[in-house]
């Protein structure tokens, strides 16, 4: 189908501009394909153009503005469901039939009480088409078009997944055979006898968008007797104005219940306008037996929807935590916070020691935000000068200085809608310090070398892994700036502290690394798995990470042996009552027996010692701790004479 404007609202409410032409103007003026007669359009607002299959908006520098689902624009490709505000004018973008489901007819409860002369009532039980123990009435030609039609209906009706289409093809398969004028599907909500979750009606002579008005009356005493209802020479209470009905012409009405197991879940409502037009029992049957069929499609299609609502749901929760792998108590409570806070746009401050995924729980924030199509950009603020960190969050002019050449975009600027990641930000210099505040608390801020200030709408977080109240106290870090950054605080929890996550971690890193690498990789052993946990992995979980990695481009079998990991962590199992290989028990021992001789020669000076052995004085020191030596000189003495 070409692709159409559905007017929603504003003075051509109701009105469907279908793509003839390439291009479709928009404005106040009489020029335009689309005049829109309202103070707030300029003369020549925005063109709507096809190119290559593309829809594309364009703002033609009016006064107020183009609007894209709330975004004002400039230019934009548009897609299916898209709505465009112009003034007091609202505008959907439809590309496939099914987006019409999108916007339904608007349905009006009308309270007046209808009396009719005669009442037919049919309850489910005793529909000649659903009741197995009843015959089938004489099958004559009408009987036999309406089995038929029923067939055709059951056939489509489920194999439609989407319960607004659902509805509006229910409709137009009644129209099909019953000649009603005006019909309605009214879907309960849960658990409720006269609330209605939902609604769409057709009118078979109207335009788009024109309200139909049903009798309240009929929906709830069908709903609430679950029974259908057909009404002959409808004629309105003596107590109302007449000139409501006269107007609408009502001549019949009809109203089937819609149940699926037992459940009530809606009402088909249908009126005849025609004067010569009444419904008859046959109608009554049909609609009864279409109602029951689309009873139980309606309730697979809101399961059906509740299922991917469900899975989309998960698949966010996933997505949250495939970058954040762990089940501990302490990352999933970090899970549930990161989840709140992302759907606000409140600045953000991450603790945590280095290498705990600040940064990964920072895009988690983002990606699961209402920014996540926009940028994510991180700065390291510990990484560069003061300079050149001044020009990389701020930009620069043309000749500001030496060597800018260019006019340069900083990251504030580029992440315009998006999220700024400042990680390290207690290592900001003072100047920057006060410049970041300005733009916390205005939103605004001057390329260097510039004057003119420059808005954006950024979302900020931040992380740190040293005590910014100390810097406060040292005044290394300004305390106003810091009341800024906290407004919610999320400590990322080192590795040692959720043990438990770390086979989670390792596996998952093996898994990504051996897919990179290129290696096939079918696990890791559970000698290797113990050593890894017992490990205090002061890096937390970017050592565990390099580790993973070095032991996959090391090693030479399928599976990770306590022989591939490092020395430095195979050390430390002993301590922790662990075993470990005899060639790793063997060096352990031989690196014992080399420290002490040491040791005994530098009569316990640990810096002639770690001379003679050629490594620094920590690195003796750090030994020492490790092999858990305790070296006595006097003893020593008494071996060597």
């Amino acid at each position: 189908m070409n692709p159409k404007l559905v007017a929603l609202h504003g003075p051509l409410k109701g009105g469907v501009v279908e793509f003839l032409d390439e291009q479709i103007s928009i404005g106040r003026d009489r020029s335009n394909s689309v005049r829109v007669r309202d103070k707030l359009v300029s003369r020549c607002h925005a063109v709507i153009r096809q190119n290559s299959g593309r829809i594309e908006i364009m703002d033609l520098n009016s006064i107020n503005g183009t609007f894209v689902n709330g975004v004002p624009v400039r230019e934009r490709i548009l897609e299916g469901g898209d709505q465009i505000r112009i003034g007091h004018s609202v505008f959907a973008v439809v590309t496939e039939e099914e987006d019409l489901a999108r916007f339904p007819t608007e349905v009006q409860l009308d309270q007046r009480k209808l009396v009719t002369r005669s009442q037919i009532r049919l309850r489910q039980e005793d529909s000649s088409y659903l009741n197995r123990t009843r015959s089938l009435p004489e099958l004559t030609e009408r009987a036999t078009n309406d089995l038929q039609a029923l067939l055709a209906i059951c056939t489509e009706i489920n194999a439609i997944r989407k319960p607004e289409i659902l509805q509006r093809r229910l409709l137009e398969s009644i129209f099909d055979v019953i000649p009603a004028d005006v019909g309605a599907v009214l879907l309960l909500k849960d658990g409720s006898s006269d609330e209605f979750a939902s609604t769409l009606g057709l009118n078979r002579n109207a335009g788009a968008n024109e309200t139909i008005q049903v009798s309240q009356n009929v929906v709830q005493k069908v709903a609430k007797e679950q029974t259908a209802l057909l009404s002959n020479d409808v004629c309105e209470d003596g107590a109302l104005n007449h000139a409501s009905l006269a107007l609408r012409h009502v001549q019949s009405v009809l109203a089937a219940p819609i149940l699926a197991f037992s459940r009530m879940l809606g009402v088909i409502y249908l009126e005849a306008l025609e004067p010569h037009v009444q419904f008859d029992r046959g109608h009554l049957q049909f609609t009864m037996a279409v109602a029951a069929i689309a009873g139980v499609a309606l309730e697979n299609a809101r399961q059906l929807e509740w299922l991917q609502t469900e899975n989309r749901r998960l698949e966010a929760e996933v997505n949250l935590q495939t970058s954040m792998v762990g089940e501990s108590p302490q990352i999933r409570d970090l899970y549930q916070r990161i989840a709140k806070v992302a759907s606000t746009d409140t600045t953000v401050l991450l603790r945590g020691e280095s290498g705990t995924g600040k940064e990964i729980a920072a895009r988690a924030i983002h990606l699961n935000s209402p920014r996540a199509e926009k940028p994510f950009l991180a700065l390291n603020c510990a990484a560069l000068t003061e300079s050149l960190l001044e020009s990389e969050l701020f930009g620069h002019e043309k000749g500001a200085f030496t060597g800018a050449i260019i006019q340069k975009k900083g990251k504030l600027e580029v992440a315009d809608g998006g999220t700024v990641f400042l990680d390290e930000i207690g290592e900001l210099a003072p100047p920057l310090q006060a410049k970041l505040l300005r733009v916390l608390q205005e939103r605004e801020f001057e390329r260097v070398g510039g004057t003119r200030p420059i808005k954006v709408n950024i979302r900020l977080i931040a992380a740190t892994n040293k005590c910014l109240e100390e810097a406060i106290n040292d005044r290394t870090f300004r305390s106003d700036l810091y009341f800024r950054l906290n407004v919610v605080s999320l400590t990322i929890p080192p590795l040692r502290e959720r043990a438990g996550d770390i086979p989670l971690l390792a596996n998952y890193f093996t898994s990504e690394f051996a897919k990179k690498i290129g290696r096939r990789i079918k696990g890791i052993s559970p000698e290797a798995l113990k050593c890894l946990v017992h490990y205090d992995w002061p890096g937390n979980v970017r050592e565990l990470q390099n580790v993973i990695e070095r032991t996959i481009v090391l090693g030479t079998t399928e599976l990770i042996l306590p022989e591939d990991l490092p020395e430095s962590l195979l050390e430390k199992q002993s301590l922790s009552g662990l075993q470990i290989t005899n060639y790793h028990q063997a060096i352990k021992e031989a690196k014992r027996q080399l420290v002490l001789k040491v040791l005994g020669q530098a009569r316990g000076n640990h810096i002639n010692a770690a001379r003679l052995l050629g490594i620094h004085p920590n690195n003796l020191h750090r030994l020492i701790r490790e092999l858990n030596l305790k070296f006595d000189v006097k003893k020593q003495s008494e071996r060597e004479n």
